[in-house]
């Protein structure tokens, strides 16, 4: 009889194991040991989150995808204490031979000279204005945003030399910085995306359980809305028969806060966040973690995930189109998506190498 997976209390995955893509040394418990462990050796140190300042020599990440709508971003951070467990970020930190699982949520890395680097990217003669997506990859708006404040740096630089910016978090840290999302708002220079995967706290706090609660993200999007920041709800990601059931609830709780744009994302399975979710699904949801999994294949050409340009993000099947329907009917309802967002290239004005500003 195999063991069932113990519970890591507070974060997202349930193990670390090292990433096999790049053939690091694994290790794995064994013996009758496992029975008993914690009542011969105690309960286990807890987790605790480490930061490890980055020096990087660019922050500006350029990139040619066919199927995204940006073709720049920076991520003040590597890494995410919020510990979604369908990050699909996070096989990123297999490249630094750190566990795409707990470490991801643990070990952190940080980039304090961010704002400078961008000053430096801006100077340059070459560089086309293009709005710069944040949050791309990891939160800007993690917890440790507030210890490093990078995120807001990075905003006060967009302000400073008038460039658009788009935001996406799980966070309602994000009205922390109102006072510079207004002052953008007012010149057309920044939209804001925020998350929300479910209505149910108990839910989300298996799933994302370190970003903010539910509710906290709404009304966030309502103080978004109320200060004239054009505010985005992302219904994301759908997890059939986990967080399907929310998608016209999130939607409606969104549009009472005047919210007038949405989307949604089906789930995403890349490399080791598959075995990820699957042990995530055999802890929590034992039940139905069968199900789960085969609506996830019969939506991805019968494998876990599609890595493949354009279909990655435009799921088939039946079950796509029952998801993509339900979205459908639920935004022209509540008279959602009737027009696009737009940010202002005109304003921008590039800083100089030696720090100065100077019109183009």
């Amino acid at each position: 009889m195999v063991n069932p997976t113990p519970k890591v209390h507070g974060r997202g995955a349930q193990s670390g194991a090292a990433p096999q893509r790049f053939g690091l040394a694994a290790r794995e418990a064994d013996g009758d040991w496992l029975d008993a462990r914690e009542d011969i050796d105690g309960p286990g140190p807890k987790l605790r989150t480490t930061v490890i300042e980055e020096k990087p020599r660019t922050i500006v990440s350029f990139n040619g995808s066919p199927d995204i709508p940006f073709d720049r971003s920076i991520n003040a951070y590597r890494g995410c204490e919020h510990g979604c467990i369908y990050c699909f970020a996070r096989p990123t930190h297999a490249y630094h031979d750190l566990s795409p699982g707990l470490d991801f949520e643990t070990k952190l890395f940080a980039k304090p000279d961010a704002a400078r680097l961008l000053r430096e990217t801006l100077a340059k003669p070459g560089y086309k204005i293009a709005p710069i997506a944040m949050g791309t990859n990891t939160d800007p708006y993690q917890p440790i945003e507030g210890r490093y404040r990078i995120t807001r740096q990075i905003l006060e630089v967009a302000l400073e030399v008038r460039h658009p910016v788009t935001i996406t978090t799980k966070s309602a840290r994000v009205t922390r910085d109102l006072d510079l999302l207004t002052e953008l708002a007012r010149l057309d220079l920044v939209a804001v995306g925020i998350s929300v995967t479910s209505l149910d706290p108990r839910l989300s706090g298996l799933l994302e359980p370190r970003a903010s609660a539910p509710a906290k993200r709404l009304d966030a999007l309502g103080q978004l809305v109320a200060a004239g920041v054009q505010a985005h709800v992302s219904v994301a990601p759908v997890i059939p028969s986990i967080t399907d059931e929310f998608i016209e609830g999130i939607l409606t709780e969104a549009a009472a806060r005047g919210v007038r744009s949405a989307s949604w994302i089906m789930l995403r399975l890349p490399h080791e966040v598959a075995p990820l979710f699957r042990e995530w699904l055999a802890v929590h949801y034992p039940d139905r973690a069968a199900k789960v999994m085969h609506i996830v294949q019969s939506v991805r050409g019968g494998r876990d995930n599609d890595p493949s340009f354009f279909s990655r993000m435009k799921p088939q099947g039946v079950w796509a189109d029952l998801f993509r329907n339900r979205f459908a009917i639920a935004t022209r309802r509540l008279g959602m998506n009737r027009d696009r967002p737009r940010l202002d290239c005109s304003h921008f004005i590039k800083p100089s190498a030696d720090g100065q500003l100077r019109l183009i």
